[in-house]
Formats: C-alpha cells, structure tokens, sequence
C-alpha cells in the first residue's frame, strides 16, 4: 500500500474516533442542571453564574427567552437602568450561599423536561423549577419558577 493511501486510512480513522467521542458525550437534562448549580457550590472556583454577555445567555436559555433578555439588558443599558432581571435567576437572590443542592428531573418526552431544584441559601430552604428544552445545541431553560409570589422569569419580560 502507498504511503497517501496508509495516510489517508490513518485520518479517516481518527476521524471517526474523534466523531464518535463526541456523539457518545450528548448532554442529558440532568447534567445540564447539574453543571449550573455545580458553580454554586462553596469550592467552586467561580460563584454563581454571570449573565453579562449575549453568549453567557445563550449557553443557558432557549433562543427565544435568550433574546428576551440580551434586548432587556440592552435597552437597560442604554438608558442607564437596572434590567429587569435583578438577580441571580438560578437562585432567586442577589447574595447567597448554596449548600444541600438536591436535582430532580421529570422527563416530559425525548425534548422537554422539568428539573426542580432543592438548596439551601445562608440556611433557608429554597425551591427552584427550571423548565428545560432540548435544542439543537443541546438542554436550554425555557422559563424557571421561583417560589412564593416571585412568578416566573419570562414574565419579567411581559
């Protein structure tokens, strides 16, 4: 066999090795969910999650909510404002102290899903719904539920 031939067997097979890893790793809801509230947690080397630019939002929320809220933290931007999203929407609070982070996910068929999430910030008992699509860039949240009378994101934006 020629040496272009050898080579070209070699590239096409690490091709497919490389094709199937990434097929093999598809992210599920729970892992999702897992990974967000992963950055909470006292040892995580950064807090929380910062949604001060387009593509933090995007990596989070499905396309149409995303766009919901890069256009709210631009208009808010440029007329000086706060935006209307005022805290952390993955706990519901602007400081906090998560521990006892507990994530149960409820499959509503292969694409749609419901996590709630269980914690506790600086000591109080914190319940956390995340409703969850699956997109072609993989899990997105389409609207999370605070508790009490704090509704929901999406309606921020109404």
């Amino acid at each position: 066999m020629g040496g272009a031939i050898r080579f070209m067997l070699a590239a096409a097979a690490m091709l497919l090795v490389a094709a199937s890893g990434v097929f093999a790793a598809e992210e599920t809801a729970e892992s999702f969910v897992a990974a967000i509230y992963a950055q909470y947690k006292p040892d995580a080397k950064k807090q929380g999650i910062r949604l001060d630019s387009d593509a933090q939002v995007k990596k989070y929320f499905e396309p149409d909510l995303a766009a919901l809220i890069i256009a709210d933290n631009a208009a808010a931007k440029k007329n000086n404002e706060v935006p209307s999203l005022d805290g952390d929407p993955f706990v519901d609070a602007q400081d906090w102290k998560i521990t006892d982070v507990k994530v149960a996910v409820a499959h509503d068929g292969a694409d749609k899903a419901m996590a709630t999430v269980n914690f506790k910030n600086l000591g109080k008992a914190t319940v956390v719904k995340l409703q969850l699509v699956k997109t072609p860039l993989g899990w997105r949240i389409a609207d999370i539920t605070w508790p009490g009378d704090d509704g929901t994101l999406r309606s921020l934006y109404k």
